[in-house]
């Protein structure tokens, strides 16, 4: 194989993965969180796993529930229900931690269940309407409007902030 033609393969590997980039930009993850659904962009997804051992650390943030070693990388898990400053609720066989990379940073999100992967184009998405005063309306990237169905579309830059990453990196 010449120079040439490593060179043009390598290029055409890299039109595949944006390419698939680009498929996959308009789906998301749906979930549950009490009795919402609530959903984010694939591809900020790393992994799903089942309810694993979570190792507490002492004086984190109260969302903050832990570590947990995923092959031999520690990941820190924020409780995705206490973040949004609703009441904890005791694990089930459906509770799920959604490992995410955000700002470069993985962290893996507790959910109450996870549903399915929807497409939802951006012109399916509004904008969030002010009525809420929820505390976690901050987080809310917009409204996805599927069929007769919404989806809580979560800013994940919001949910995990700055202070969030620093925090974490403490750990």
């Amino acid at each position: 194989m010449t120079t040439e033609d490593t060179t043009a393969t390598a290029e055409a590997e890299n039109d595949i993965y944006e390419d698939d980039d680009e498929l996959q930009e308009d789906k998301y993850l749906t979930f549950k969180v009490s009795s919402e659904n609530y959903g984010m962009n694939v591809l900020d997804v790393v992994e799903i796993l089942r309810m694993i051992t979570i190792t507490n650390i002492p004086e984190s943030l109260d969302y903050i529930k832990g570590i947990i070693n995923l092959r031999g990388k520690i990941i820190p898990v924020m409780n995705v229900r206490v973040r949004f400053g609703l009441d904890e609720i005791e694990y089930d066989d459906r509770t799920c931690i959604i490992v995410v990379s955000v700002k470069g940073v993985d962290i893996g999100l507790i959910v109450d269940a996870v549903a399915e992967v929807l497409e939802i184009s951006e012109g399916q998405i509004d904008c969030m309407p002010s009525v809420s005063q929820g505390a976690h309306q901050k987080f809310i990237r917009g409204i996805g409007k599927i069929d007769d169905q919404v989806k809580i579309l979560l800013d994940l830059e919001k949910l995990i902030g700055d202070e969030d990453i620093a925090a974490i990196q403490g750990l």
